[in-house]
């Protein structure tokens, strides 16, 4: 089967780790030939790139600047993507036949490329849900339904509900994504939504002793306190006032060390925090490299994630991943209509709070130091290998499909 797969989010390699690399390389495996646009954003030619990796041909196509740019200026190239997308299609792929046609969201915005796919090619169009958009930027206060970004959200809106309607399948993170999707858009056949997981290629990154120890004196941490890491994006979805709120109730705690590695919009509300008080129990790290990440993570004791109270629709962060593939038990501290912390209690690999009131982040401080951490966080890899594999997600999307 030849498979598109459309994504406007960086993609340097399918031999990289991550949770696209790691679905397109299983449809591979499973002797499937796949085909990936890509936005090229930082290339200095007037031409795009094609790039063949074993089972696989991307096309790194030539857009304006869609990451790390003004709102006005990425809205704008955002919309634009789809006429680049097309007219690669049609120079690139003339020849090739698709039979299936995946893209996640974030974006909402290439129904045009897969209304264009599915004519030509009477392909199946499988969505990959990732974000419920423009709902969760109405929730954090970033978009409104009425006034000036009235008409954004409106437009989105029309998006949103186009994408649905031309997708064959609409696979969700978890259980919550489903009854949501379901539930405010109704004109959505029920049978039409499914599970399709965040997942990975599992690989046990969790280290011995002996490297945890170099690992913590090469970066300056404590050897004799449990170390609370949180790694990724820092951004309002992240809901940041929480998450000083939550370190200010721990400044005095000699117990445990918090460690902030991590970039985004909202960086600077933190920076400004460490500059103020100059935690001794703390520290706050720019992104670092992924291998590096990776084995700084293993280090630690326990992974946090983060989300803003506010949200009404039920996001599932993929790095709670990251944490699992380390061993790491997990503390979730979110809004109430997400089921992240649900998985993770019933999972047996961590807790979780209500991201409203610090001190039920505190009053947890102890039972979670006193924990055995170490049978949790094996739970936690246990639940991975189960539940979040991409041989399991591959199966589902394979079987979604065919059942129509």
């Amino acid at each position: 089967m030849n498979v598109l797969f459309l994504s406007i989010s960086s993609f340097e390699s399918i031999n990289t780790h991550g949770i696209y690399p790691d679905l397109l390389r299983e449809f591979i495996k499973n002797g499937h030939k796949v085909y990936i646009l890509s936005p090229a954003e930082k290339i200095m030619s007037s031409s795009n790139l094609i790039i063949y990796e074993s089972g696989s041909q991307m096309v790194k196509v030539k857009t304006g600047k869609i990451q790390q740019t003004n709102i006005v200026e990425k809205g704008i190239n955002t919309i634009l993507v789809e006429y680049h997308y097309i007219e690669a299609i049609k120079k690139y792929y003339c020849d090739v036949k698709f039979e299936l046609i995946l893209y996640p969201t974030p974006p909402i915005t290439l129904p045009n490329v897969i209304e264009y796919v599915k004519k030509r090619d009477n392909a199946r169009a499988y969505l990959m849900l990732k974000d419920i958009f423009p709902q969760n930027a109405i929730d954090i206060g970033m978009m409104s339904k009425s006034g000036i970004t009235g008409m954004f959200y409106r437009y989105f809106r029309g998006k949103e509900k186009k994408l649905y309607a031309i997708s064959d399948r609409i696979g969700c993170m978890s259980q919550a994504n489903v009854e949501y999707i379901i539930a405010h858009n109704l004109e959505i056949p029920a049978g039409k939504v499914g599970l399709c997981p965040n997942s990975i290629e599992v690989r046990d990154l969790s280290i011995d002793e002996q490297e945890r120890i170099q690992i913590r004196e090469k970066y300056g941490l404590p050897l004799d306190k449990k170390i609370f890491v949180y790694g990724g994006n820092l951004g309002k979805p992240q809901g940041i006032p929480f998450l000083i709120d939550c370190l200010k109730t721990q400044l005095e705690n000699s117990k445990v060390f918090f460690l902030i590695v991590g970039g985004g919009t909202e960086y600077v509300k933190l920076k400004m925090f460490f500059n103020e008080i100059a935690p001794e129990n703390m520290r706050l790290m720019h992104s670092v490299p992924k291998e590096d990440y990776d084995r700084m993570i293993a280090a630690c004791d326990v992974g946090m994630v983060f989300l803003d109270y506010r949200f009404t629709i039920p996001n599932f962060p993929s790095r709670l991943l990251s944490y699992m593939q380390a061993k790491l038990p997990v503390l979730a501290c979110t809004d109430l209509n997400t089921d992240i912390g649900k998985v993770i209690i019933d999972g047996g690999f961590g807790w979780w709070s209500e991201s409203v009131d610090a001190r039920t982040f505190n009053n947890l401080m102890e039972n979670i130091i006193t924990a055995d951490l170490k049978v949790l966080g094996q739970n936690g890899f246990e639940y991975l290998n189960h539940n979040y594999s991409v041989h399991n997600t591959y199966k589902m999307i394979i079987d979604q499909i065919l059942s129509d």
